[in-house]
């Protein structure tokens, strides 16, 4: 009986001290966390603005923005954003490689155990490849048609 109690107190404990985490969501609210680049050329950078806001009573420190891989390259704020302030991470990518990619950026705010994460999406085309998506993009798009007023 006494093993079973210890047991399910561990387990309630648990639950609780977990719950009781704080969450990146919980101090910072970003306009969005993903963000599609679409078709771009190959070997032509590309960057997007990660927007977030301070929705905490407290200065925010972003302490680290680690990509997932050598070819993101994140640029964080490196002040303390005031409460109700806004700012943003910047996340560029240098397309250097042919093909679909979906990379992370983990964001780690000080005082907080959970990060969260940003990615971005898109598809690096060849420079011939992109000449050709171009040209069909163009031949779908509807001409402006003439009024005979």
């Amino acid at each position: 009986m006494k093993k079973a109690f210890l047991f399910f107190s561990a387990i309630a404990l648990s639950i609780t001290i977990f719950a009781q985490q704080k969450k990146a969501e919980d101090v910072v609210k970003f306009k969005e966390i993903t963000w599609d680049f679409g078709k771009i050329k190959q070997g032509t950078p590309v960057t997007h603005n990660f927007d977030f806001s301070n929705v905490s009573d407290a200065p925010v420190v972003i302490e680290s923005a680690v990509p997932s891989c050598g070819c993101t390259t994140p640029v964080k704020p490196e002040a303390p954003i005031a409460k109700g302030q806004s700012n943003k991470i910047i996340a560029g990518f240098n397309a250097a490689a042919p093909g679909p990619f979906n990379k992370t950026i983990t964001v780690k705010i000080a005082g907080i155990d959970l990060p969260l994460q940003l990615r971005i999406t898109g598809e690096v085309l060849t420079a011939d490849a992109f000449v050709k998506y171009e040209a069909d993009k163009d031949k779908q798009q509807p001409k402006p048609v003439k009024s005979g007023l």
